[in-house]
C-alpha cells in the first residue's frame, strides 16, 4: 500500500486529487495539506511514501517544503516528492527537482496519467520522459552549469563506462538507446544506472541529469 500526502491550497483541487488517488486499491491518502508549513509537519508526522506537492502555497511554498523533506539535508528515508503545476517548463518546476523532488506533473494531467505518475515515484523512478528532461534541463542549462564546479570530484566516483551512461543519460537517451550506443545489454545499462544513483547519493535518473548538466557532462543525442 502506498501511502499518499496531498498538498494544494485549492479546496477543490486538493479534493479532486483525494477522489483520484483514493479510487485505487493500492493508494492510501493519510493527509492533506492547504500550506507547506503543514504539508511539511504532516509529512514528518504521518511518513507518507510520495507528496504530491503544490508549487504556490501559503506560509511555506511547495519548493521549500520539497527542499524540507527530500533535499540534500533531509532524512534518506523521507517522502519522494510528486509537484504540479499550471505550466511546462515553468521556473519553478526546475527549481523544485533542484530542491530534491521526484518529477513534476501538470495541474490539467488526466486522472489515469496521474495516477501512474504517483506509482512511478512510489517506485523510486523519475517522472519525467527523456524528451521532457532535455527540455526541461535544456532550458535552464546555464544557470545549472555557472553555478556547480563539482566536476572532478563526481568523475573521480566513477567508473569509465559510468561516466559514458552519465553522460547520455544526461542527453536524455532511454536505457535502449543508451545500449545501442555503447553496444551493451540493457540489463548492463540498468545496472550502471543504479550504480551511479548509489555513489553519487541520487535519489533518481532526474537528479542524474540535472547533476551531469551542473558539471557541464553533456552529450548530444545521436
Amino acid at each position: 500500500m502506498t501511502r499518499l500526502l496531498v498538498c494544494d491550497d485549492q479546496d477543490l483541487v486538493r479534493a479532486g486529487y483525494v477522489t483520484i488517488l483514493s479510487s485505487q486499491l493500492d493508494f492510501e491518502v493519510v493527509g492533506q495539506a492547504a500550506d507547506g508549513a503543514d504539508a511539511v509537519e504532516q509529512a514528518r508526522r504521518l511518513r507518507p511514501d510520495v507528496v504530491i506537492m503544490d508549487i504556490r502555497m501559503p506560509l511555506l511554498d511547495g519548493i521549500e517544503a520539497t527542499r524540507v523533506l527530500a533535499g540534500p539535508d533531509a532524512a534518506p528515508d523521507g517522502p519522494r516528492v510528486l509537484v504540479v503545476t499550471t505550466f511546462n517548463l515553468d521556473e519553478y518546476v526546475f527549481e523544485a527537482i533542484r530542491a530534491g523532488a521526484s518529477g513534476f506533473l501538470l495541474k490539467d494531467t488526466p486522472a489515469e496519467a496521474m495516477i501512474e505518475a504517483v506509482r512511478t515515484v512510489a517506485a523510486g523512478h523519475a517522472l519525467l520522459a527523456p524528451e521532457v528532461t532535455r527540455n526541461l534541463i535544456g532550458h535552464f542549462g546555464a544557470r545549472l552549469r555557472e553555478d556547480d564546479h563539482r566536476a572532478a570530484d563526481v568523475l573521480a566516483e566513477l567508473t569509465g563506462r559510468e561516466v559514458d551512461v552519465l553522460r547520455l543519460v544526461a542527453a536524455g537517451l532511454s536505457n535502449p538507446e543508451i545500449a545501442a550506443a555503447l553496444f551493451i545489454g540493457r540489463e548492463t545499462v540498468k545496472t550502471h544506472v543504479s550504480r551511479i544513483l548509489t555513489k553519487l547519493g541520487l535519489r533518481d535518473r532526474v537528479h542524474a541529469v540535472v547533476l551531469a548538466h551542473r558539471i557541464g557532462l553533456t552529450a548530444e543525442k545521436r
